[in-house]
Formats: C-alpha cells, structure tokens, sequence
C-alpha cells in the first residue's frame, strides 16, 4: 500500500518517513486550499436572504464621463474603485456578500463628500465604493443588480457605502433611493454656498480656461443684478430648495448634515457625529488626522489599507481666483433667506452669515 501511494505521488522510496508525511500534508493543504477559493466563488454569490445573486459577470463601470462642468468625479477617483470580486482577491479583501448601500453621501458637490468619504474608509466596519456609481442619476435603467455589483463584499456588521454628490439635486432620485430600500441613511455635506459655487467655478476653469469669468455667469442681468439661477454653480447651493423634495420621502431625522467646515476645522469632532449616526462604534479619532499647511485641510496619518499618511489628490484644495467682492456680497444676500430657511429645517446654525 506503501509503495502504491509512493508512486500515486512520485515520491522516491528513499526519502524518510517525516519528509514523506511533510510532502503529504502540503499537498493535503493545497487540495484544501483549492476546494476553499473554488467555493469562494461559488458560495458568496447569495443575498442575504439566501436566494441566488444574478451572474457574476464583471459589469463595465460607470461611464468616465465629466457630466456637468466641473463633475466632482474624476477619473483619478474612479480609479480608486474596489477589486472585481475574483474568489481569490474577494478573500483576501476580506470575503462576504455585495449588498446594496445601507448609507448613501448624496451630496452636495464641492462640499467635501470626497474627504468624509476617505475618512470614514478608515473604519474597519465600513465598505465603499471608490469611484461615484452614479446610479439614481445616470444609470438607474441599467437596474439594481448591475448596482450591487458595483459594490465591495461586506461582512456581517459591516455597512456598504457610496458617495454621489450629484444625487441631492437629482429631482428622481429620493423617490429612486426610497424605492430601493425606505431604511437607506443619507448624508449631506454641505459648505457656505458662495465659497461652495466660487470652488465649483475654480474646478470648471482648470478644466476650461477660456470659460467667462464668474462675474459674467453668476448674473442674469449685471446692471439689475438678477441672479442667474439656471447656472449649476449657483442653483446647487439653494439646499432649502432641494431638500424640500427629498423630505417627500425621506423624515428629517434619516438625513445628517456635515458641515463641510467643520470637517475641515474638526474632522474628528464630524467624524464622530456620523459614526454615532450610522450606529459605528467611534473608531476614527483625532489620533488619525493631521493639519497639512500646504493644501489647507486635514489628512489621514494612514489610508485604508495603508501605513502612509494620505491626503486628497491634486485635484482638492485648488487656489481660487480673486472675485470681485460686490459680487460676492450680492450673492451672500441672495443666499441669506434660502440659508435661513434651512437652518430651520435641518436645526442647526451653519453659520454662513
């Protein structure tokens, strides 16, 4: 019998006997190994309830597409988005179930989704997306299966997240987001209007230099000084006015505001408010940010998966131009009622003014 599985193995009869069961075991493990990664790919494909996932055939992302000018998404960030889910890479990343977002950042552009996006990577208990899926806005017709698939594999415990700013001045979207599931957490961040449109502009010009200058687009009429509200930059920081539609279907205390200075002047103290609102233990502490002088805002001591200090690309914390300062005045007081009006909605002082 011996002998037989010396030759099943093509283990010379010479060796002694403890090589002979150390060979044996190697091979034991490797056929192991082998079942385990196979299963890997067959097993985690279910639901959380138990029912076949749909095929697990590699979808294209999203289109690299600049949208509007001045998209936040770039092609850098789509980049950073999670593995393809092979049985293999799945499993060193950590195995599991692609479920849809139990959290969604949803908006607003230029308000610093990016950085609270990062920042939260850090927590063991939280997966995301890294480039923006753009789903409730430009790809809803593609389904929510070809969604889930854009998303990393999650644990028991874990939350699966994504960020697209663009979402909170989509009009179809919270009734798109309510439908896929009413529970769904929503985070706004949301930044001083003026400064936000002004960052808006600045990210459109690196882009298009020849575009008018900001003086000529923020006004309908120079002379009357009508705002032109039709302008991207200037209509996504009326928030009262968007909110309005999202709390059709969603109740105000299932949507957080992040100030988007204070996540600059407290990340820590922000980060903490949001991991108390998606029910995480507070993990990410001041012990994991530090003040960069050169670029103006806080970043990681370490990224997600790494031992480096991290801060966001080149393409975050831009010089902005010199605007003309009557029509920076103009525009806080168009701002100044619609500002109020959302204080009072969501209860808190942003301070603007």
């Amino acid at each position: 019998m011996g002998q037989r599985l010396n030759r099943c193995l093509d283990v010379p009869v010479a060796l002694p006997p403890l090589r002979r069961r150390l060979l044996l075991l190697f091979i034991m493990l490797f056929l192991w190994l082998y079942m385990f990664y196979s299963c890997a790919g067959s097993c985690a494909g279910l639901t959380t309830r138990g029912s076949p996932a749909p095929p697990r055939a590699a979808p294209p992302l999203p289109p690299l597409l600049p949208g509007e000018p001045g998209e936040e998404s770039s092609l850098e960030e789509q980049r950073a988005a999670p593995d393809a889910g092979s049985p293999i890479s799945s499993f060193f990343n950590g195995s599991g179930t692609k479920r849809l977002p139990q959290a969604i950042i949803i908006g607003v552009k230029k308000g610093g989704t990016r950085a609270l996006l990062e920042f939260l990577r850090v927590h063991p208990d939280v997966r995301a997306v890294g480039a923006e899926p753009h789903f409730f806005d430009r790809n809803y017709e593609r389904g929510l299966a070809w969604y889930r698939e854009l998303m990393p594999r999650t644990l028991e415990g874990q939350i699966t997240m994504e960020k697209t700013p663009s979402y909170f001045v989509t009009k179809e979207a919270p009734a798109r987001i309510s439908s896929m599931s009413k529970g769904t957490k929503l985070i706004v961040v949301v930044r001083d209007p003026v400064t936000r449109a002004i960052s808006d502009y600045t990210q459109t010009l690196s882009k298009k230099p020849d575009i008018p200058t900001f003086e000529s687009l923020t006004f309908k009429n120079r002379t009357t000084g009508l705002i032109d509200t039709s302008w991207s930059a200037i209509q996504i920081g009326i928030y009262a006015k968007h909110l309005e539609n999202w709390l059709l279907h969603f109740p105000i205390g299932q949507i957080l505001f992040v100030s988007g200075e204070r996540l600059i002047r407290d990340p820590a103290g922000e980060l903490g408010r949001v991991q108390d609102f998606l029910g995480l233990k507070r993990i990410i502490t001041d012990k994991h940010f530090y003040f960069n002088k050169t670029k103006g805002f806080p970043c990681l001591k370490k990224a997600e998966g790494s031992s480096k200090p991290h801060c966001l690309g080149k393409t975050k914390g831009r010089t902005h131009p010199d605007i003309d300062q009557e029509v920076v005045q103009r525009l806080r007081d168009f701002y100044r009622p619609f500002n109020m009006k959302f204080y009072q909605m969501t209860g808190q002082d942003f301070g603007w003014d």
